[in-house]
């Protein structure tokens, strides 16, 4: 048993995957899958954060992709989408460019850079002081108000820089996860931490993320999930289902059904 749908997938385009949508096409059924959903990292109209998403110029590029591997691959269910930083200027490119003007089937909220004291960060490596914690939780719950995205993805991914489960982790969980429920906007387990380094824990060498307590908390909450490869390779198209799956059936937590 696999991933029925994997809505987290990139391109070559974001500068840090490889291969075009009709790669991870060809794999996703091969694989069995029954739904692929593309989210590679949206390009955002000032330039911003230009080192790890396509380019605007290459938008139509990625669009006319997406729709040409649902062509040539008419039994897999072929979704367009973006994975997207929220900042309220953001929303009318969001609302009316993507999901709008362009028909996007969905939009992935993440926060993979958090400001604190008006500086942005790297959300991966610099979120281990409660002052940074308390900043990317609000980043997260802002994300999920704007009423947008379709999920949040990665919303643990605090755990790549605290080795230590602590108050103030807990407490940002919670905030995360409280609002996830208020709000009925899912969270991702994310299939990639599996596939990076792990890191020394409490316990010994743990993924990054997913991160165990974080999930622990989400079931408490009553949070509904999505499970994700966050393939970033056509190989990883479908890339540690029973992981996830394994987070999933442990803390009993429900997936949510995206409608898409």
């Amino acid at each position: 048993m696999g991933y029925r749908a994997n809505f987290h997938t990139h391109t070559y385009r974001c500068g840090h995957a490889s291969g075009e949508a009709s790669d991870y096409a060809r794999v996703a059924l091969q694989r069995g899958m029954s739904i692929l959903g593309f989210s590679d990292h949206t390009p955002l109209p000032d330039g911003r954060w230009s080192d790890f998403r396509m380019a605007n110029g290459e938008l139509d590029g990625y669009v006319a992709a997406v729709r040409a591997a649902a062509t040539r691959y008419p039994a897999l269910q072929v979704r367009l989408g973006m994975e997207c930083e929220w900042l309220p200027e953001f929303k009318g490119f969001y609302q009316d460019e993507l999901l709008g003007a362009r028909q996007f089937d969905y939009l992935i909220g993440a926060c993979h850079l958090t400001e604190v004291d008006g500086r942005w960060q790297g959300s991966f490596d610099h979120t281990s002081t409660p002052a940074a914690l308390r900043a990317y939780a609000k980043l997260c719950v802002a994300t999920m108000e704007s009423g947008l995205f379709a999920f949040i993805a990665h919303p643990d991914l605090f755990g790549s820089c605290n080795p230590v489960w602590t108050p103030d982790t807990a407490a940002c969980a919670r905030e995360i996860c409280t609002a996830s429920v208020a709000l009925d906007v899912p969270l991702e387990i994310n299939g990639l931490g599996f596939r990076k380094s792990l890191i020394p824990g409490e316990h010994g060498p743990r993924p990054p993320y997913p991160w165990t307590p974080f999930w622990e908390i989400a079931a408490s909450c009553g949070v509904r999930v999505v499970l994700n490869s966050d393939a970033h390779h056509p190989e990883d198209v479908a890339a540690n289902y029973q992981d996830v799956a394994a987070v999933r059936d442990r803390f009993q937590l429900v997936e949510a059904d995206l409608g898409l």
